[in-house]
């Protein structure tokens, strides 16, 4: 039986069906924070200086950005509440639901409890635990359970956005040290926005690969 029509024969929405749209939402939101929060900043460098400095304390950004992230955070979590809800038993789908949950909880301590403070101010506790958030071993992990999760082009697309997240990330992270001692940071900005949008872009193909599956009637359990 189709999940996606109703006793009477007229189509209905699944459970959680709404939810994975937030995904989308999510995803749009941040991107559009990013971009318009650069724009905005005065001498901000979108190529050379991290998406983190847009909401650093005593950035003159961050009133508004932090809201916005917030929002993109909470829409993730209403989308690993989707996830959840359409999971019908599959164990990767539950294990990705609360991988999800976590990456959202780990973004929202980051930009309300531990930001950063800006380039040239005196370092605290709050900037370490911003750069271990900033980890987020969360992110990887939706990206692996998805490998293991789904079949053919998806995989394929999964594991190619694991390879290049996982290389941009080592390559941001190295720039650390500079940004700690108000170093010069050339690239900074673009190596780690290329990183988080492709992430998105996965996001949004994800949604579309779940809502597919949950409307076909063809489709073929999850493991």
């Amino acid at each position: 039986m189709n999940s996606s029509a109703s006793v009477s024969g007229k189509p209905t929405r699944a459970p959680g069906e709404p939810l994975l749209l937030c995904g989308i939402g999510a995803a749009v939101l941040y991107v559009l924070t990013d971009i318009v929060a650069a724009a905005t900043y005065p001498g901000f460098s979108y190529s050379d200086q991290a998406v983190s400095e847009l909401f650093a304390i005593g950035a003159p950004t961050s009133y508004f950005v932090v809201p916005l992230f917030t929002a993109s955070s909470a829409l993730l979590l209403a989308f690993s509440v989707g996830i959840a809800l359409i999971s019908r038993g599959s164990r990767a789908l539950r294990l990705l639901a609360w991988t999800f949950a976590a990456s959202a909880i780990d973004a929202m301590v980051l930009r309300n409890v531990y930001p950063m403070h800006m380039r040239g101010e005196e370092r605290t506790f709050t900037d370490l635990m911003h750069l271990v958030l900033a980890a987020n071993p969360f992110v990887l992990a939706t990206l692996i359970i998805s490998i293991f999760a789904f079949r053919n082009g998806f995989r394929r697309f999964s594991v190619a956005v694991l390879g290049a997240v996982l290389l941009l990330s080592i390559f941001g992270f190295s720039y650390a040290t500079a940004v700690d001692t108000n170093g010069a940071t050339p690239g900074l900005g673009l190596i780690e926005r290329l990183g988080q949008y492709l992430y998105q872009v996965w996001q949004v193909a994800l949604v579309t690969v779940l809502l597919r599956r949950l409307r076909s009637a063809d489709a073929q359990p999850l493991p």
